[in-house]
């Protein structure tokens, strides 16, 4: 029987009282909530929210009691801005959407990928040899950027975006900033008002989807023949169903979300990676003897993944300590229990992610990077969503396999040939908005090996 029994938190004065605090630092914020009331945490402002930090209230949240649970309000504020990719939609819809993409990202399908990622760092490689010779200043953040946003072009749209990178670039930082505003907005002006916001938000858009359309177009009408994402969801059509393939709206949305989400996420973790490495001179030398041992200074391939093991370790402590995705929301459709609280429909559940994979009751000096933690033996003795920096469940980012093998093919053609060092003096802070970036960016010098 479910039973009434409130959980532990703020009530309503309170927490509005404490919102500047949230709004300042809201990973510390939730941190303190999480000692001062426990795993379970409720707000109650203009709605009822429970912030989740237990590995089995996770899994029950994400995995076991999936169905009564959409996406969160944060995320569904998105849907405006750019349309019902996987990352905003539910339901049936999202079901069919995601059996159209997933055969794209099978692992054997993945794996014809690497080629592409290799020869886009390589390039990076050619430009950072001048910037080292000249001991120029760069921000790893925008470096990392540009890297993805070309690696996603050259392997889910077989278009080199390397020319218009600048403008995509330009157009999803504002509608990055948009969309960040967006979500703190408690009542939301229509997109129609011609404010100034709305301009250039709508001209960014506008330049994005250009080039988003010229692709679709382009294998519409067959001028473009090739066998990449793009191609796969044009001709796709849902067997389960009978029903057709993807409309143009759906294709652009679909678009959009890779682009965005998907360049930027493995962009952050690489950054926050470099910043880890910097500063622990053991577990960067150790990186260098098995690439040394396994590599000897040639580029990575696909086959060379399964002994580059401490290369991996390292990337999964990385986002363990910086997820670029650093927390999740959900919303509850009926009513539920998680432990012995009473779950109302329409509550919000808030997942940070950041907190759990930094809490000590799941890992010993949580604060400390270890990329050991990530041996198989460690990895099968805690629980099982202690860790989930691309989400779990159903949901699960559907580009997982896709960033892993990226990041560790990257990690390990950029490590052989430089060693980045961190400016001293300059603020690194990470800034938890709809990644997990460091807020003023992250100043390097190159060290060529």
């Amino acid at each position: 029987m479910m039973t009434n029994q409130p959980a532990p938190g703020l009530k309503f004065f309170e927490f509005f009282r404490a919102l500047p605090d949230f709004r300042r630092d809201p990973l510390a914020f939730m941190f303190a909530q999480v000692r001062r009331h426990g795993h379970v945490v409720r707000y109650r402002g203009l709605w009822q929210t429970f912030q989740l930090t237990h590995p089995r209230d996770i899994e029950h949240v994400l995995q076991t009691n999936s169905q009564n649970y959409r996406k969160g309000r944060s995320l569904r504020a998105l849907r405006p801005l750019i349309g019902d990719g996987l990352l905003t939609s539910d339901g049936e819809f999202w079901r069919r959407q995601r059996r159209l993409a997933q055969p794209a990202f099978q692992r054997q399908r993945i794996g014809l990928y690497a080629q592409a990622m290799t020869d886009a760092t390589d390039a990076l490689l050619a430009r950072w040899r001048d910037l080292a010779a000249r001991v120029e200043v760069i921000d790893v953040t925008r470096e990392m950027m540009r890297l993805t946003l070309h690696i996603i072009g050259l392997t889910m749209f077989s278009t080199d975006l390397s020319g218009e990178s600048d403008t995509i670039a330009r157009s999803l930082d504002v509608v990055r900033a948009f969309a960040i505003n967006r979500m703190w907005q408690v009542i939301r002006p229509p997109l129609s008002l011609p404010t100034r916001s709305n301009r250039e938000f709508h001209q960014a858009m506008r330049a994005a989807e250009r080039v988003i359309l010229d692709m679709i177009a382009a294998r519409r009408s067959g001028a473009v023949q090739t066998d990449d994402l793009l191609t796969r969801l044009v001709r796709a059509t849902d067997e389960e169903t009978g029903g057709s393939g993807m409309s143009d709206a759906q294709l652009r949305a679909e678009a959009i979300t890779f682009m965005s989400a998907g360049h930027e996420t493995t962009a952050v973790a690489l950054t926050w990676l470099w910043y880890l490495l910097a500063q622990h001179e053991e577990a960067e030398a150790q990186l260098h003897v098995e690439l040394k041992r396994v590599l000897n200074g040639r580029t990575p391939t696909h086959a060379d993944l399964p002994q580059l093991t401490y290369t991996a370790m390292c990337i999964e402590e990385g986002m363990r300590l910086y997820p670029p995705a650093w927390g999740l929301s959900r919303n509850a459709l009926g009513a539920d229990k998680i432990g012995p609280y009473h779950v109302a429909p329409d509550s919000e559940i808030l997942i940070p992610i950041y907190v759990t994979q930094r809490h000590p009751d799941f890992w010993a000096d949580p604060d400390t990077f270890d990329p050991t933690r990530f041996t198989p033996a460690q990895v099968s003795a805690r629980p099982r969503f202690a860790y989930f920096p691309f989400g779990a469940g159903p949901r699960q980012c559907i580009c997982n396999n896709f960033a892993l093998m990226e990041m560790q093919l990257i990690v390990a053609t950029i490590a052989q040939r430089f060693r980045l060092r961190l400016v001293p003096g300059h603020p690194v802070v990470a800034d938890p908005s709809i990644t997990l970036r460091p807020r003023d960016g992250m100043r390097v010098t190159l060290e060529e090996i």
